[in-house]
């Protein structure tokens, strides 16, 4: 005997519903975001070039530093790419392995990313949150304090800490991270000034709830959507800073590499017809970007559908 129809739609009704029910906001994110062709393959190719990156250096038959003596002031003869001689990539000028040098470079613009947009993030998540959450002169004070310090150049600032503390990686990931936190500070006070009003900010308030207990453990995870959106179009700053300063032979130093001062010693090579010193470095740093871009993208696009 079979249901009739009211009792067969009723059925399906529970049934969608309870689908509905069980279904997160993350895991409407993560079906959004997996529909966004773009992201995926931006996502993928993040993780080639991690994997890249941090695990290139076990295919290598050169090291870093290691020198091919007989190709050495060669490069525009012997020094093409070739899978023979062990030079995937190449060879620079002095005769040091392109491909190894690439895969630290690789390495230390994503760190320099990842790092900085992480103490940015860090710094002017909870810098906003204090400044929106106690308002009045608190926050009138503090973002004062933001004005001026946006009104410094940006550049300037990080240039003259190299020049100061000494031109390290280490220097470079706190300079980078410490001067762009502000604009993640004016978003993250924005946000808390809407949050600070919701209902449970007001029932954790009328239980006695100390304010920067509600700041850490109410208004802070309420920002992590933004923050994780902000944080993976701010990465990509950071490496094209980072590279633009590496260019300049401001930013990492020898023995030690970046994709931006690859760049800058292929640019000087191709007068001498040496492309692939410049092509390759020049590829993973433009892959890089896009990936990162795409995937925040798609990280805006999943978490804030009405942004579409």
């Amino acid at each position: 005997m079979f249901p009739d129809r009211t009792t067969a739609d009723n059925l399906v009704g529970a049934a969608h519903a309870a689908e509905i029910k069980g279904r997160s906001l993350w895991t409407d994110a993560r079906r959004r975001f997996m529909r966004n062709k773009a992201a995926v393959a931006g996502m993928i190719a993040l993780i080639l070039i991690t994997l890249f990156a941090f695990f290139g250096d076990y295919l290598a038959q050169w090291s870093t530093q290691e020198i091919d003596w007989p190709m050495m002031g060669r490069v525009a003869q012997d020094g093409a790419p070739s899978f023979a001689n062990g030079h995937y990539f190449g060879v620079d000028e002095l005769g040091r392995d392109l491909y190894a040098r690439t895969v630290q470079g690789t390495r230390i613009s994503l760190l320099v990313g990842f790092v900085g947009a992480g103490i940015a993030v860090i710094v002017g998540t909870l810098y906003g949150a204090i400044a929106g959450y106690f308002g009045g002169r608190i926050d009138g004070i503090m973002m004062r304090t933001v004005d001026i310090l946006m009104a410094i150049p940006f550049m300037f600032v990080l240039i003259l800490m190299l020049v100061i503390f000494g031109r390290s990686i280490l220097m470079l990931f706190i300079g980078i991270g410490l001067i762009s936190w502000l604009d993640m500070s004016r978003i993250a006070r924005g946000q808390t000034l809407t949050l600070k009003n919701k209902e449970f900010v007001e029932a954790a308030v009328a239980t006695g709830v100390r304010p920067l207990k509600i700041i850490m453990r109410h208004i802070v995870p309420n920002l992590l959507g933004l923050v994780t959106v902000y944080a993976t179009l701010l990465v990509p700053s950071m490496i094209i800073t980072e590279s633009f300063i590496s260019f300049l032979g401001l930013g990492v130093q020898e023995p030690a590499t970046s994709l931006g001062a690859l760049i800058s010693a292929g640019a000087g090579q191709m007068q001498y017809g040496v492309i692939w010193q410049l092509a390759f470095p020049l590829f993973f740093f433009v892959v890089t970007l896009f990936a990162f871009f795409f995937v925040g993208d798609g990280l805006r696009d999943a978490l804030d559908p009405k942004d579409r």
